[in-house]
């Protein structure tokens, strides 16, 4: 019998059904040469890999959130019951940070809360002053005279094990590829910092280091300290970003899947049919792209919400978790169809070039269906554009989302996310002293994700546009050049 009660939510089966798709893609590629060719050349794009590392990362910590249960409670009965609070393998992982709440305000590495207050000695007397808090450095006899050593100690042991990690993961990479390539570890070190590999290597465990680096260092903190400090209610801020990495997830996967279908088909076929179908796609998104987008996103949340909350005794909305995670849901949907018209519109022009050069026109003329145009000769050469434009959109929808949760009309504010956090933290960048690390923690982690998604989507971009085909630097092209130019130097100076 197991320790606790599995929960699926909607959010979470429809992750498990995306990463099924992406599992189906990736058998399809193994099978298809032509399929595999444009992915090898993003797997040796340099910053393509050292941004797909970090979203990995990212990914694993979201997937982690996805998996939801509910504890088991002691029963003295023998009776097994079920707790009605639902967590996630994350919180399981993190239940130190989420266990240890302070009472309210707490720097980053601080051991005192951050505001004063009337304390009471033990001699009666009363003063004004920064308590201790219960949780954050409390290990600290003098904090004032232990926490700089203290803090140093443990800052050279993260480094040392996270290096020791990182080590392990080079070690295991040059395994592979010495088992793979011959020559011995030796060698295969010598090839990978070389950059004389086909992958780049290099790139790959440089980034793994500088992570397994901040992963150490956040550990032996975490372990003392609230690495990021505390927000108003106490609540360790690490946890609340590490929380809300699925959210965004989330968000930027669920609603771009939701807008791509309607996207790609109307664009195609408004540029391939033209005539009335054009004119009609062209007034739906024309119309649909006038309307202010918080506006009507605004209009449709309020309402999904009322239909929400006056049936809260139906089995999909009988809990607080539930009622969050279809509101999630919700959210995703209303942004993918208010946000389907940019690539509309993109694939419409691309479409209307490409259904006029000559391997379209012999189509036609040797009576091939418009079914089979479309699908063989214009979708994959319009392929690039889908791709670069939802990895685009993730980014963008993710930081629509902390827009939309500033405002007061996103993710329920039950769910942790970036947006969440940001308007937690507003009210306090106006008082004095300045509360800014639950608004830097979610800047950071926002920043980090949105970069490492743009940087990944060019690697895709010069990969699968058919425009750009990059051509190896081999020995005897360098010949070719150098003997094109000296025949060229050799015509200008006999002219």
């Amino acid at each position: 019998m197991l320790p606790f009660q599995p929960v699926l939510l909607v959010t979470d089966a429809l992750v498990f059904v995306l990463l099924a798709v992406t599992a189906v893609f990736a058998w399809q590629l193994r099978r298809h040469e032509h399929l595999r060719a444009p992915w090898r050349r993003v797997a040796r794009s340099r910053r393509g890999m050292g941004a797909a590392v970090v979203l990995a990362v990212f990914a694993v910590i979201g997937l982690l959130d996805c998996l939801h249960y509910n504890p088991a409670l002691p029963s003295q009965k023998g009776e097994r019951v079920f707790s009605t609070e639902t967590r996630s393998a994350l919180d399981a992982l993190l239940s130190k940070l989420r266990a240890e709440r302070e009472k309210t305000y707490s720097a980053p590495l601080a051991t005192h809360l951050f505001a004063k207050e009337t304390v009471e000695r033990p001699d009666g007397t009363q003063v004004r002053e920064f308590p201790r808090l219960r949780f954050g450095g409390r290990h600290l006899e003098d904090p004032a005279a232990d926490w700089a050593g203290d803090v140093t100690r443990r800052v050279l042991a993260g480094l040392l094990g996270g290096g020791l990690a990182w080590l392990v993961l080079v070690l295991a990479v040059c395994a592979a590829l010495a088992r793979h390539a011959g020559g011995g570890l030796r060698k295969a070190w010598q090839r990978v910092w070389a950059a004389e590999t086909d992958l780049p290597w290099d790139v790959v465990l440089a980034t793994m280091g500088a992570l397994c680096a901040l992963a150490g260092l956040t550990i032996a903190l975490a372990t003392g300290y609230h690495v990021l400090g505390t927000d108003k209610t106490g609540q360790d801020v690490l946890y609340l970003s590490l929380k809300s990495i699925r959210t965004g997830l989330i968000i930027g996967t669920l609603a771009t899947l939701i807008m791509l279908p309607l996207a790609v088909l109307a664009g195609i076929a408004a540029g391939y049919f033209r005539g009335w179908v054009d004119d009609l796609v062209q007034y739906l998104y024309t119309t649909l792209a006038s309307i202010p987008g918080v506006l009507l996103i605004a209009a449709f949340v309020v309402m999904m919400q009322v239909f929400i909350d006056t049936r809260s005794d139906w089995t999909l909305f009988d809990t607080v978790v539930k009622r969050a995670d279809w509101r999630l849901v919700i959210l995703c949907a209303i942004l993918g169809i208010t946000s389907w018209t940019s690539l509309a519109r993109l694939l419409r022009g691309e479409t209307l070039k490409l259904r006029e050069v000559e391997f379209i026109q012999a189509a036609h003329a040797f009576g091939v269906s418009d079914w089979t145009i479309i699908t063989r000769h214009l979708l994959p050469n319009v392929m690039h554009i889908v791709l670069i434009a939802v990895v685009m959109d993730f980014s963008g929808l993710v930081l629509a989302e902390a827009v939309l949760s500033y405002v007061g009309v996103g993710v329920d504010p039950a769910t942790n996310s970036f947006g969440t956090m940001i308007n937690g933290a507003r009210l306090e960048m106006g008082r004095e002293p300045v509360v800014w690390w639950s608004l830097a923690a979610a800047f950071f982690f926002m920043l980090v994700l949105v970069l490492a998604a743009n940087l990944f989507a060019d690697a895709v971009r010069d990969a699968l546009d058919p425009r750009i085909r990059p051509r190896r630097l081999t020995p005897a092209r360098v010949a070719a050049y150098l003997a094109q130019l000296a025949r060229s130097r050799g015509r200008g100076q006999a002219a």
